[in-house]
C-alpha cells in the first residue's frame, strides 16, 4: 500500500471513529430525556418490593453514610479504582426516574445502564442474571415510590483501560453469562430457595468467591473464601469450610438473624449485611439459606481441642497484658463487651490474616440489630512487634481454636503496613 493509500484508510477509521462515538453520545443523550415514569403499586406490593430490596442488599451500596436512603455515593472500592454506588432514587436526571419495568430488567441483569453505557461489575449483575422478572418488577416499584433526591453521581476514580467502559462489552462476554455452580448439594424446596436467596438476590458469591487475574469470580471455588476481599478476608462458607469451625445451622441461623452467635460476631462488611439485609429476612427464608450453605445433609461439625503444644511465653503474657481485661482470663468473653474467643470461629479459620488484622487495627463499636453491642477494641499495632503479635495469634489459635501451626512473625509487616491506611 502506498503511503497516500495509508494515509486515507487513516483518516477513513478516523472518521468512523468520530460517527460511532457521536452516534453514541447522540443516543445516550436522547435515552436521557425520555418521559418520567411513575409507578402505581399498592400497599402490600410495596411491602414485598421493600423485602426483596432488603434481600438483595441494595442499601450496602446505594446509601451512604449519613445519606438519603438510596442516593448513592457509597464508595467501593477496587482493583481498579474507586467505584461509586449511585442514585437509584426516582430522580429523572440523577436517578431512575426514566426508566421502564423494562429497563430496570435489563440494567439489573445485563449491568447496561438505560442509556447504553455499561456498569462496571461491582454491580453484581453477574449474580442478578438469575433473579425472576416478577421479583425485579416488585423492587423497582418500591424504588420508584420513594422520595427522589436529585444528588448528582459522584465521578468514579477508575484507572486506564477500565475507565474505557466499552471494555466492559469484553468481559461480560467472557464472564457476566456463566452459570453459578451450586456450592453445595441438595434438591429439597428449602434448599432450592435458598441457593435463589444466597446466589442470585443475596449474591454472596461477589464476596466470598476467589476472583481471577480479571476480576471474574473463579466459579470452580464457589463460596470458598477471598483472601483479597478488602483488609479482612471473606471467609469459606462452603458447607466443608463452614463444619471445619464448628458451624451448625442453629447457629448459622441465629448469627445471620441477629449479627450475634456462639461462633462469631459480625463485623466489617458482613455487620452490614446482618444489619440491612439478613436481619430483615423471614424465618423461612432464613431457614432455607442456611440449609443451603450447609446442604439438605449437613457435615457434621468439626469438635475444637486445645492444641497440645500450648504452653506459657510471650502469647500467654501478651494476652493477660492486653487482652483479658476484656474477654476474660479464659477467652469467656463479657456480654455486649467483649466476644467469647473460646472456639470462636476467626480462630479456626486456616488463615490468621483476619485475626492479625484484628490485633493491629482493633475493631470498632458493634451495633447489632438487636439490643446487642460490642464495645471497640484498640488496636495494638503500636504496642506490639512483629514477634509479639505472631506468639498472640499464635496463642490465641492454639488455645481457643485447636490450631496447632504457628503463625510465623514475617507475615506480619505486610499487613502491619496496610493498617496505616485504616
Amino acid at each position: 500500500m502506498t503511503r497516500v493509500g495509508l494515509k486515507r484508510v487513516i483518516a477513513w477509521l478516523v472518521v468512523i471513529v468520530i460517527v460511532i462515538l457521536v452516534a453514541s453520545w447522540i443516543s445516550r443523550w436522547m435515552a436521557s430525556r425520555g418521559p418520567v415514569q411513575k409507578v402505581a403499586a399498592t400497599a402490600e406490593q410495596l411491602q414485598h418490593g421493600r423485602y426483596l430490596t432488603d434481600a438483595a442488599d441494595c442499601a450496602a451500596c446505594h446509601t451512604a453514610s449519613g445519606g438519603a436512603p438510596f442516593a448513592g455515593g457509597v464508595p467501593l472500592a477496587s482493583p481498579l479504582g474507586t467505584i461509586h454506588g449511585t442514585n437509584i432514587t426516582p430522580d429523572p436526571d440523577h436517578g431512575i426516574g426514566r426508566y421502564t419495568a423494562d429497563d430496570f430488567f435489563h440494567t439489573l441483569t445485563r449491568g447496561e445502564a438505560r442509556d447504553g453505557h455499561q456498569l462496571y461489575p461491582a454491580m453484581p449483575y453477574a449474580s442478578y442474571r438469575t433473579i425472576t422478572r416478577a421479583d425485579s418488577d416488585a423492587i423497582y416499584a418500591f424504588l420508584m415510590n420513594q422520595p427522589a433526591v436529585a444528588q448528582p453521581n459522584p465521578k468514579n476514580g477508575v484507572r486506564f483501560p477500565a475507565n474505557i467502559r466499552t471494555v466492559l462489552h469484553g468481559w461480560n462476554l467472557l464472564f457476566a453469562g456463566r452459570e453459578i455452580p451450586a456450592a453445595s448439594t441438595g434438591s429439597s424446596a428449602q434448599w432450592q430457595r435458598g441457593r435463589y436467596l444466597v446466589d442470585t438476590l443475596g449474591h454472596c458469591g461477589e464476596c466470598h468467591t476467589p476472583r481471577g487475574l480479571l476480576g471474574q469470580q473463579k466459579l470452580d471455588r464457589t463460596l470458598s473464601g477471598n483472601p483479597d476481599f478488602g483488609r479482612f478476608a471473606a471467609p469459606d462458607i462452603t458447607p466443608a469450610g463452614l463444619a471445619s469451625r464448628g458451624w451448625d445451622a442453629a447457629m448459622l441461623h441465629q448469627y445471620l438473624a441477629t449479627g450475634v452467635s456462639a461462633r462469631a460476631v459480625a463485623s466489617d462488611e458482613m455487620l452490614m449485611v446482618v444489619n440491612l439485609s439478613t436481619s430483615r429476612l423471614k424465618q423461612d427464608d432464613l431457614a432455607a439459606i442456611t440449609t443451603y450453605l450447609l446442604g439438605d445433609t449437613p457435615p457434621a461439625p468439626k469438635a475444637y481441642t486445645v492444641a497440645a503444644n500450648i504452653g506459657p511465653g510471650p502469647g500467654q503474657r501478651n494476652y493477660f497484658n492486653l487482652c483479658a481485661g476484656c474477654h476474660g482470663r479464659d477467652g469467656e468473653g463479657v456480654p455486649n463487651v467483649a466476644v467469647s474467643l473460646r472456639d470462636n470461629s476467626s480462630l479456626r479459620e486456616a488463615d490468621p490474616r483476619n485475626l492479625v488484622v484484628a490485633i493491629l487495627d482493633g475493631l470498632p463499636v458493634h451495633d447489632f440489630p438487636g439490643p446487642a453491642r460490642m464495645q471497640d477494641m484498640p488496636g495494638f499495632a503500636a504496642d506490639l512487634g512483629d514477634d509479639d503479635v505472631a506468639a498472640l495469634a499464635t496463642w490465641l489459635r492454639q488455645r481457643y481454636g485447636g490450631q496447632a501451626a504457628v503463625v510465623v512473625a514475617s507475615t506480619v509487616p505486610e499487613l502491619r503496613k496496610d493498617s496505616r491506611s485504616h
